[in-house]
């Protein structure tokens, strides 16, 4: 419904069909073959066949950031693609799903392969002759679906960065950083040092820094949806503490000693304050010397 076709009409320029599209054509192929081996009897041999194609997939999850970015490009500039892609997304096959929607289609069919093959083999009797070849299949499905995954969770990874990096006033603070991950935010109230009122701070908490930030003001005609940067501790040489007893039971206090600074943390609700806790301490155990 869009790759044929738009090769016949000759919408897009074969280089730009291929950015979009990937391997596509081939992972289509390859799954055909397979569907016409299963439908004979024939599971061994279709297996061994279909898993020498696996890293199809593996080259399609790599295009696909590429692949949205380009087709983006091509809805805001192509008049004759974008009435054509809107005119095929009304097919009833679609279920009213956009292109957008059915381009990461191929990779959650992957993880579903690997469930189907795993099943297969545990109700397979390991004396039969199509048991190697399905333990094979289950491994090689297996390492893709690892590779794929990898792929999926480094790019989400990345928006993230660049969503915090975009909330931040100025770009003093550099998020965007190689080997940086992002764990978790929110809001925690800091317990100053000299009696004074606590202050409601927006933390984020990445594999190697900690930053600290404060909304800017509501009424600033830039920066009124962002936060200001206060402070970024590293994690090298943090230890975490929890403290008990300020309260009874509802929420608590964290402890963050940094070697030029301690930091009182506080929340009045007891999960946030544990799942801060586990989140820090995880992230400092595992912080690369």
């Amino acid at each position: 419904f869009f790759v044929t076709i738009l090769k016949a009409k000759g919408t897009l320029k074969p280089a730009v069909l291929e950015t979009i599209f990937g391997p596509l054509e081939s992972i289509c192929s390859a799954s055909h073959v397979l569907s016409l081996h299963l439908e004979r009897g024939n599971l061994g041999l279709g297996l061994e066949n279909f898993c020498q194609n696996l890293e199809l997939y593996g080259h399609y999850a790599e295009n696909l950031k590429k692949a949205n970015k380009t087709l983006k490009e091509q809805l805001r500039k192509n008049k004759s693609f974008r009435r054509f892609k809107k005119l095929q997304e009304t097919r009833p096959q679609f279920q009213g799903r956009k292109l957008e929607d059915l381009l990461p289609l191929p990779l959650q069919r992957l993880q579903q392969y690997k469930h189907f093959f795993r099943d297969l083999l545990e109700n397979t009797s390991p004396d039969s002759a199509e048991y190697q070849r399905l333990a094979k299949a289950v491994k090689s499905v297996s390492e893709v679906s690892r590779w794929v995954q990898d792929i999926i969770h480094k790019r989400e990874n990345s928006l993230q960065l660049l969503r915090v990096q975009k909330l931040l006033k100025g770009q003093k603070t550099q998020v965007l950083t190689p080997g940086r991950w992002y764990i978790r935010e929110g809001w925690l109230l800091v317990v100053p040092s000299k009696g004074e009122e606590l202050k409601r701070r927006m933390f984020f908490l990445f594999s190697d820094i900690f930053i600290a930030t404060k909304p800017c003001h509501p009424l600033h005609p830039l920066n009124s949806n962002k936060l200001a940067c206060q402070a970024v501790y590293p994690l090298h040489q943090c230890v975490v503490d929890k403290v008990f007893g300020h309260t009874q039971s509802q929420g608590g206090l964290l402890s963050l000693s940094f070697p030029h600074k301690t930091l009182l943390l506080m929340s009045s609700d007891q999960q946030d304050i544990n799942d801060w806790y586990q989140s820090l301490t995880a992230a400092v155990r595992y912080f690369p010397e």
